[in-house]
């Protein structure tokens, strides 16, 4: 197992575990010493991984996500009254998906977690550089929501049926 291998390999390990994975346990898998485990994860930081290192191990500061898909209906005219109040309760529209009866399934991915990044979705749209997906499905289409914990998806999916924009 080559360097690169081996820190791609402690990532996967740090990543996938509910718990702190200890430099021993990792060095036994790796077949190295836990010196170079300690080498290696200080070579994994400076790539830019926030791995903190406690008494029981290392563990990955990421942000924790939650997400849930939306089945929702609505004209383009209520497009931006859809992502500004997803955005504005703390949600990140990640895309947006149709289920077309010849084409299938399509989807796009949209990253829209702010109202200036709505802003200049809907923008786009209205200068014609495309239009919205929905429209060749009826507007009916899915939304895959991210938020930081359930409360705010279960906030924004009430917001959503308050709205009549969910599709029950």
């Amino acid at each position: 197992m080559t360097g690169t291998e081996r820190r791609t390999t402690i990532v996967e390990q740090i990543q996938n575990s509910k718990t702190p994975v200890s430099g021993t346990a990792l060095a036994k898998q790796c077949d190295v010493s836990r010196q170079v485990i300690v080498q290696d994860i200080a070579l994994i930081r400076a790539a830019g991984y926030d791995i903190i290192s406690t008494n029981r191990g290392y563990i990955l500061n990421a942000p924790h996500t939650l997400s849930r898909v939306f089945k929702v209906h609505h004209t383009d005219e209520q497009l931006e009254e859809e992502l500004y109040s997803i955005v504005d309760l703390g949600g990140c529209v990640a895309n947006v998906m149709v289920n077309h009866r010849v084409y299938g399934h399509m989807e796009a991915e949209l990253g829209i977690n702010s109202r200036r990044k709505a802003m200049a979705f809907i923008d786009d749209i209205k200068n014609g550089k495309s239009s919205p997906l929905k429209n060749i499905t009826s507007n009916y289409h899915y939304h895959r929501v991210e938020a930081d914990s359930e409360e705010t998806l279960d906030m924004i999916e009430e917001m959503l049926k308050e709205k009549k924009f969910l599709v029950q």
